[in-house]
C-alpha cells in the first residue's frame, strides 16, 4: 500500500471515530460518587430497573431480552429453572421480578390487570426472599456482608406489606386461607398471639411504611424482618378511647419452590407486639424483628382536636376528656410505669417528643412502660393532685390486685410546670404543715360535719403513695409564677368555668370561714390552679420548702431562656429561684422557654435519670 493510500485510510478512520463521538464499545465512564453509588446499588426498590446481580442470572440463561419482552412469562421460566437448580441466587432473582413485575401490575390501568395480581407478585417476591435468606439450597446460606443479603430483606419486608395491603389507605389484611401467586397456590395460616389488644377490639391495621412522620424529631425503626404495622382498636378499656399500638406482622414459609410448583407450600402469618417481641428464631437462629413504634404515635395524633384539648380543658367544667391515667402501652408486668404529667393549659400530646425518643433507648424499652395523667388544669392545684393520687392508687389495684408486680411499686412521675407540683403531693408528707397555715386546733377536735372533715383533709394533709419512688421536675413553679398576677388572675378566673362538685365544696369552707381562717382567695370565690400558684400564696411556699418524703428520689430540670447563671435567669413564666429547691438529688439547667419537655437536653437529661434510676431500684436486673 502506497503511503498516500495509508494516509487516506487513517483519516477515514478518524473521521469515523469522530463522528460516533471516540465511544468505544467498552469502557469505563467517570462519574460523580453519587452517581455511581446510585449506579451501583440499583435494584428494583428504588428505580425501574433490576439490580445488577439479578441481571447476571438472567443473562446466564439467555432471558435477559425475553424478560424485557414479557416481564410475566420470564418468571415463570426462571421459576422452572429453579426447580432442577439450586443455587442460591435464582431465589434472589425470582424475589426481585416479581417485586418488579408488581410495581408494574400495580401502575397498570389496563381492566385485564386488576390489582390482585399486584398484591400476589408483591406476596411472591416476600416468598422468595424467604427462602433465599433461610431455605434449602446447595449453596450455603448469603452473607449478611452480601448486598443481596440487605436487599432480600427489604424485598421480604416490603412485599410483604404491599401483598397484604387492601384498598388505598395503607390498610392491611391479615387473614388466613388459600392465597393464588404466579408460582401457584399457598396455604396460609394466621396467628394471632397476645398483643396487649384484643382481636375483636382491632378496627384496622395500617402499614407503618406507607406514612412519612412530621413533628418528631426521631423516627424509631429496628432493622430486622417483618412488616411494621399500626394497630388502631376501637373504643377500648375504662375510657372507650382509639389506641394506636406498633406491631410487626411476619411470615413463615414451610417448603421450597418446587413445593410451591406442586401447590403444597404453606406459611404462617405471625403477629407480634413490638413492645414484647424483638426476636424470633428461625432454622435455630436468632432473627431481630423490624419495628416502627413512632409511626403509631404520629397517626395517633393525627386528631387535631387533641392539640386544643389542653386549653378547652383549663376554661371548661366539661370534661372534652375524661381525667385519668392512660396506659401507652398494654401494660407490661416487670416493666417500672414512668407517668407524664402534664402543665397548665396543655395536654398529654406535648410528651410525644419525649416518650418517642426514651423509647428509643433498648434498655429504657425494655425496663420501662410510659403513662400519662391527664386532668383540667384550671381546678385547684390540691384537687388534681387528690385526682392523681387516687388514679395511680386505683389503677395499681386494677393491674396487679394480689401486689406481685414489684415494678408497679417504683413507679417515676414526671411534672412539667403544673405537673410538678402534682407530681410531689404523690411523694410528699406534708404533716401539719398545711393545715396550721388555716387552724391552730387539730383537724379532728372542729366541730363540723364528716364531709366538711374529709374535704379539708384532703386538700391539707398529703402522704407519700408507696407506689411512687422518684419524682422529676421540669420547669415547676415551686415558689408560683412571677408571670401570674394577681390581675392575670383576675381576669383569667373570670372565663374558668366551676364544675358544680366543686361549688358544693366551696358552699362547704363558706359555712366554716369563722372556724378556719381560710385564705382571701377561697373566701371570695372557688380558687383556681392560678390562685395556687401565685407568688404570695403561704401554701405554695410552705410546700416548697417541704421535702419529698424519705426513700423517695427526686430531679430537677430548670429552664432558663438566656446565658445568665443562677440564681438569675428564667424561662418566660417560671424564675429560677421559683423552680430550685434543695433537696433535689440532682439540678439540670437547660436553656428554653418554658416548654422544655421536647428540648432534646432535657430528654436526655431525663434519660440520664431513668437509667441511674434502675440501679437504685428493687427491680433493677
Amino acid at each position: 500500500m502506497s503511503i498516500n493510500k495509508f494516509f487516506l485510510h487513517g483519516c477515514a478512520l478518524i473521521a469515523l471515530l469522530a463522528l460516533a463521538g471516540c465511544v468505544t464499545p467498552i469502557g469505563a465512564d467517570k462519574v460523580s460518587p453519587r452517581t455511581a453509588y446510585l449506579h451501583l446499588n440499583e435494584n428494583a426498590l428504588n428505580s425501574n430497573h433490576c439490580s445488577a446481580e439479578t441481571m447476571r442470572v438472567l443473562n446466564r440463561y439467555d432471558l435477559d431480552e425475553a424478560f424485557a419482552k414479557n416481564p410475566d412469562a420470564t418468571p415463570a421460566r426462571l421459576q422452572a429453572i429453579a426447580c432442577r437448580d439450586e443455587r442460591r441466587d435464582l431465589l434472589f432473582a425470582l424475589s426481585e421480578l416479581n417485586f418488579q413485575n408488581a410495581e408494574r401490575q400495580s401502575r397498570s390501568v389496563k381492566p385485564w390487570e386488576p390489582k390482585q395480581r399486584a398484591r400476589n407478585s408483591y406476596f411472591a417476591s416476600a416468598i422468595y426472599a424467604y427462602l433465599y435468606l433461610f431455605g434449602d439450597a446447595s449453596q450455603p446460606a448469603p452473607s449478611p456482608f452480601d448486598i443481596r443479603f440487605r436487599t432480600a430483606g427489604d424485598f421480604y419486608n416490603r412485599g410483604l406489606a404491599l401483598g397484604l395491603m387492601v384498598g388505598t389507605n395503607a390498610q392491611v389484611e391479615l387473614a388466613g386461607g388459600l392465597r393464588q401467586t404466579p408460582p401457584g397456590a399457598v396455604e396460609v395460616q394466621f396467628k394471632f398471639p397476645e398483643l396487649g389488644i384484643k382481636q375483636d377490639q382491632i378496627a384496622a391495621f395500617y402499614s407503618a411504611d406507607e406514612f412519612i412522620v412530621r413533628g418528631l424529631s426521631t423516627r424509631n425503626r429496628d432493622s430486622g424482618l417483618g412488616a411494621p404495622l399500626i394497630a388502631v382498636a376501637d373504643k377500648i378499656g375504662r375510657f372507650q378511647e382509639q389506641r394506636s399500638a406498633p406491631a410487626t406482622v411476619f411470615l413463615r414459609v414451610d417448603g421450597n419452590v418446587r413445593d410451591w410448583s406442586a401447590g403444597k407450600l404453606s406459611a404462617t402469618l405471625e403477629l407480634y407486639s413490638a413492645f414484647k417481641a424483638t426476636q424470633i428464631e428461625i432454622n435455630g437462629q436468632s432473627v431481630p424483628l423490624q419495628t416502627d413504634t413512632t409511626a403509631p404515635i404520629a397517626f395517633a395524633l393525627n386528631d387535631s382536636p387533641i392539640w386544643s384539648l389542653g386549653l378547652a380543658q383549663f376554661f371548661s367544667p366539661e370534661e372534652t376528656v375524661k381525667t385519668g391515667v392512660r396506659l401507652m402501652q398494654p401494660y407490661a408486668p416487670g416493666k417500672i410505669p414512668v407517668v407524664f404529667v402534664h402543665g397548665t393549659a396543655s395536654s398529654p400530646a406535648w410528651w410525644a417528643e419525649m416518650a418517642n425518643t426514651l423509647r428509643a433507648d433498648p434498655v429504657i424499652r425494655e425496663r420501662y412502660q410510659f403513662w400519662m395523667f391527664n386532668y383540667a388544669s384550671g381546678k385547684p392545684i390540691t384537687i388534681s393532685a387528690g385526682i392523681l393520687r387516687n388514679e395511680l392508687t386505683g389503677v395499681a389495684n386494677v393491674l396487679d390486685p394480689d401486689g406481685k408486680d414489684a415494678a408497679l411499686r417504683q413507679m417515676v412521675v414526671i411534672g412539667h410546670s403544673q405537673g410538678g407540683l402534682l407530681a410531689k403531693l404523690t411523694a410528699t408528707d406534708t404533716g401539719d404543715k398545711l393545715w396550721r397555715l388555716v387552724s391552730q386546733t387539730n383537724l379532728d377536735d372542729l366541730k363540723i360535719d364528716v364531709p366538711t372533715r374529709e374535704l379539708l383533709r384532703t386538700n391539707f394533709f398529703f402522704k407519700p403513695l408507696p407506689c411512687v419512688s422518684r419524682v422529676i421536675f421540669i420547669a415547676t413553679p415551686h415558689r408560683g409564677s412571677y408571670r401570674n398576677t394577681g390581675f392575670v388572675q383576675k381576669f383569667l378566673n373570670r372565663f374558668i368555668k366551676i364544675p358544680g362538685e366543686l361549688l358544693d365544696d366551696f358552699a362547704r369552707l363558706v359555712k366554716i370561714k369563722d372556724t378556719v381562717h381560710l385564705p382571701a382567695s377561697v373566701r371570695d370565690r372557688v380558687p383556681s390552679s392560678l390562685n395556687g400558684m401565685a407568688t404570695d400564696n403561704p401554701f405554695m411556699l410552705t410546700l416548697a420548702d417541704i421535702p419529698v418524703a424519705s426513700g423517695i428520689k427526686c430531679n430537677s430540670i430548670i429552664a432558663i431562656n438566656s446565658n445568665v447563671q443562677p440564681p438569675q435567669g428564667e424561662d418566660g413564666v417560671v424564675k429560677y429561684t421559683s423552680a430550685h429547691v434543695d433537696y433535689a438529688d440532682s439540678e439540670f439547667i437547660v436553656r428554653s422557654g418554658h416548654s422544655c419537655q421536647g428540648n432534646p437536653l432535657t430528654i436526655e437529661e431525663v434519660r440520664r435519670i431513668l437509667l441511674q434510676n434502675l440501679g437504685e431500684t428493687k427491680t433493677a436486673k
